[in-house]
């Protein structure tokens, strides 16, 4: 059983993700004993497959032709079915990004097979890989073995940690698959753009995040003040957001941003699963909360049970000091 890491660029860049699942390739590449590799589709991505090619894999795919220059889900079903059908691998895995979920179901259906999505975890037993994925919005979750030729697998942001990817060094191949124009329905054009985000979550080291425990939005420079205490980037759970407290880009949770930053420090927030979904990946976190049965406790590593009146800025201050 081989393992093919599909990576994801945009417009010449990384998608960040691209590295959590090569980390994920290769933590059940040792498990299994098995080889992972890993391709990029596109054009004229010579340097991107060469930045690939410095972490430990047994090859690189560089999947290249003019009509993969602009995305679009005709072409790239076309070049990575081909790419596997020369590899056989047994598993291929990809990012959760909107792209794939354009067109990895197609992929998978090419091979009689369906796209396990958004997967939280993996393990192998038997020699078996096992996936785990969350239903009905992250309160259960559930076990998933497929069987029957090459599995098909996307994996959630922030379930696997990008600095835990190995560095090695690693030959790159270019693969050319067989497209023509008419195979394309789709005609590429300029990628949606929202307006400009004042803040990726996604990118953050440290994370301060309120919930409902704030009570009124005139209390929110009380934590304002302690995210800039710690040089954090401030977020909110739904509520704070459709309230209008806080701009809909600062929510993390199920509808909001997933994201894994080094720290991660709620305050007032209960713990709703919802929000959990979004936040789970962190390395570290810290919750503050007066009622000591929140079910944020459950996952935090560490935990304050008290007034966050009281404590965020006594906290606030005292890292202050610290930095001096």
């Amino acid at each position: 059983m081989s393992i093919l890491a599909v990576l994801e660029q945009q417009g010449g860049q990384w998608h960040r993700m691209s590295w959590e699942t090569l980390a994920a390739a290769q933590q059940l590449g040792a498990a299994l004993g098995e080889p992972v590799e890993a391709a990029l589709a596109g054009k004229g991505i010579g340097a991107l497959t060469a930045d690939a090619a410095t972490k430990k894999l047994a090859k690189v795919w560089s999947v290249e032709h003019d009509l993969l220059d602009s995305y679009t889900a005709d072409g790239y079903t076309a070049a990575i079915e081909q790419l596997i059908r020369k590899t056989e691998p047994k598993l291929v895995l990809f990012p959760h990004t909107y792209q794939v979920r354009d067109f990895a179901p197609k992929l998978a259906t090419r091979f009689g097979q369906v796209l396990v999505s958004d997967v939280i975890a993996a393990r192998v037993e038997a020699g078996a890989v096992t996936l785990v994925r969350q239903f009905f919005q992250g309160k259960l979750n559930g076990d998933v073995r497929a069987s029957g030729g090459t599995i098909f697998a996307s994996l959630q942001a922030g379930a696997w940690r990008a600095d835990a990817l190995e560095i090695g060094s690693s030959a790159v191949d270019v693969f050319t698959p067989t497209l023509d124009a008419a195979q394309i329905r789709q005609k590429p054009e300029a990628p949606f753009r929202e307006a400009a985000r004042a803040v990726d979550l996604t990118a953050a080291e440290i994370i301060v995040s309120v919930g409902r425990g704030i009570k009124e939005q005139a209390n929110l420079p009380v934590v304002e003040d302690l995210a800039q205490a710690f040089g954090a980037e401030l977020a909110a759970s739904r509520p704070i957001c459709d309230a209008g407290w806080l701009p809909m880009e600062r929510q993390v949770g199920s509808s909001g941003q997933t994201v894994a930053p080094k720290m991660y420090i709620a305050v007032g927030i209960s713990g709703a699963i919802q929000h959990l979904v979004g936040m789970k990946g962190a390395k570290t976190i810290v919750a503050i909360n007066k009622d000591p049965n929140a079910p944020i406790f459950e996952v935090a590593d560490y935990g304050i049970v008290g007034d966050l009146f009281e404590i965020a800025p006594a906290l606030a201050a005292e890292v202050r000091r610290v930095k001096g």
